[in-house]
């Protein structure tokens, strides 16, 4: 199978995440940290998963700096996984999904899960993009530019896309 980013000129930013966390055993494992569980069998006899995949997702996601390994105390053999900073910053992700799933998928009123507030106990509102001034974005309102990092590939795609405007 061929690799995607030789025909998708916008890799760099949805492609790249999907080589990180795109294949499905790696989000939950992200959801199974969200919630609370650390170690190794842990993940395993919550997820169903076999060790040597868990063992492969969990290195893919410590390399990438969604989780840190750390020892349960100092000293010790075993360890524990805990989200990092970047790891911790793919919550709205994760609710997204979670809600689109909901939505999409089992329907309203059959949510398997829902988020609250944990200091209200009120569900919490649905994942929306908004403006700089704060106004709900809905598809046709966003328009794509060009970036920094955005490859000649890209730019040429971004100016095909602009001018159909």
């Amino acid at each position: 199978m061929s690799k995607p980013e030789k025909f998708d000129p916008f890799r760099r930013s949805v492609g790249h995440v999907l080589d990180i966390i795109g294949e499905g055993w790696s989000i939950l494992i992200i959801r199974e940290a969200f919630l609370g569980t650390r170690r190794f069998e842990e993940f395993q006899k919550r997820l169903g998963i076999a060790r040597n995949i868990l063992t492969s997702r969990l290195k893919n996601l410590c390399a990438n700096e969604i989780l840190d390994r750390v020892p349960v105390k100092e000293g010790a053999k075993r360890h524990e996984y805990i989200l990092t900073r970047k790891g911790k910053d793919m919550m709205p992700l994760l609710v997204s999904l979670t809600q689109w799933g909901d939505k999409w998928v089992f329907g309203e009123g059959k949510e398997p899960v829902i988020f609250l507030d944990r200091e209200h106990g009120e569900p919490i509102s649905r994942i929306q993009v908004f403006s700089a001034s704060g106004e709900v974005l809905r598809p046709r309102d966003i328009k794509v530019e060009a970036g920094p990092g955005a490859t000649p590939e890209a730019r040429e795609r971004i100016e095909e896309l602009n001018k159909h405007e």
